[in-house]
């Protein structure tokens, strides 16, 4: 089998990764392809180079943009590809525009897709991302869903169930596979922080960072936070900018971590303030307290099963939840959790599988 997979994004790193290696161990050719969504060193490079991941048989360049021209540009990018290429099955990852873009070349091109993190609903039509996941879903013939709730949500949507798949979080595969290597960093070190002793924020999604108004009314919630608990913030570029060295005392922004040392913040911190997806499942499998800076989330498993608590973007309702969480006991096992099911790191040999079994 020839199975053609597609990454362009920070987040579509660390989920290929693992799908990769398990059809490679099986005996199946594979193409991987980077569309160039991000191609900042620190939001690319660096991935490869931590994880192990080869370098691509094809880099698309396709830059930055508007959402319709990123996604055009990877559709005209990547059609020939497959054309010459002729794979079995055209894998994608995730719910960025480069997985839309490459969900429609291979559906439009007679390939069978195959969509990892297939079924995720927030319910937000706002979210560029929940059109992506949708669209992507709907033109995919296997939808490999990491949690109960993503095949409740397909069969929602009148999907066969010979379509669907539950094969776990490949996320949680990478994690688990890397996270004594994060452990052994010395980042904590060399910013001066203690296992437990700070917090950790990322933020990056429009309805944070775009509107001035909506962020500094979050930014003013973090400083209440960093008064009693020193936060640290990995700004994405676009976010840096907006901050312009203006982020109140006692937060300490920071450039983007590559992986390893952005799990060993993770692993690390009191407490995880965010909006990114990704985040919200990670700290569900290292059992750290995640407070979602969203009005909803995609993986309300993290919710029903993990440690994290949906909050939004209300100033008096972050700094009430933070202080819930530091009045709690902290260390090692006084956070309750409980790992979902197959979030267990064997999500890929699961893909591989199904892959595999269609032929």
């Amino acid at each position: 089998m020839k199975a053609l997979l597609v990454a362009g994004a920070r987040p579509n790193f660390m989920k290929i990764k693992p799908v990769l290696d398990a059809l490679e161990a099986r005996g199946a050719t594979t193409v991987l392809v980077h569309t160039g969504q991000h191609y900042d060193e620190r939001m690319s490079g660096v991935f490869f180079d931590e994880l192990g991941i080869r370098a691509p048989d094809a880099h698309l360049g396709v830059g930055s943009g508007t959402h319709a021209e990123q996604t055009a540009r990877v559709m005209l990018a990547l059609e020939p590809l497959v054309i010459d290429e002729a794979p079995d099955v055209v894998v994608v990852v995730g719910d960025v525009n480069s997985t839309l873009g490459a969900a429609l070349v291979g559906a439009k091109c007679g390939r069978r897709v195959a969509h990892v993190e297939a079924g995720l609903r927030s319910g937000d039509w706002t979210m560029p991302e929940e059109v992506n996941r949708v669209a992507t879903d709907r033109v995919s013939d296997h939808l490999l869903a990491p949690s109960a709730d993503a095949v409740a949500n397909l069969r929602a949507e009148g999907f066969a169930d010979e379509r669907i798949h539950l094969v776990g979080n490949v996320m949680i595969d990478t994690l688990l596979a890397n996270l004594s290597r994060a452990r052994a960093r010395p980042v904590l070190d060399r910013l001066g922080l203690e296992p437990g002793g700070y917090g950790l924020v990322t933020l990056h999604r429009p309805a944070t960072v775009d509107d001035p108004s909506v962020l500094a009314e979050v930014l003013g919630a973090l400083a209440r936070i960093a008064e009693t608990l020193p936060l640290v913030f990995p700004a994405h570029p676009r976010v840096a900018a907006r901050l312009a060295g203006a982020a109140p005392a006692g937060i300490l922004v920071i450039e983007p971590q590559g992986y390893l040392d952005f799990i060993a913040l993770e692993a690390g911190a009191r407490l995880v303030l965010t909006d990114s997806g990704g985040v919200q499942e990670e700290t569900t499998a290292l059992g750290v307290p995640c407070l979602t800076l969203r009005d909803n989330t995609e993986r309300p498993v993290t919710v029903a099963e993990g440690t994290n608590v949906v909050v939004g973007r209300d100033p008096a309702r972050i700094v009430e939840a933070a202080q819930a969480v530091l009045g709690r006991p902290a260390g090692p096992g006084t956070t309750p959790t409980r790992r979902p099911a197959l979030w267990d790191g064997r999500a890929a040999e699961r893909i591989a599988d199904v892959l595999l079994a269609a032929r």
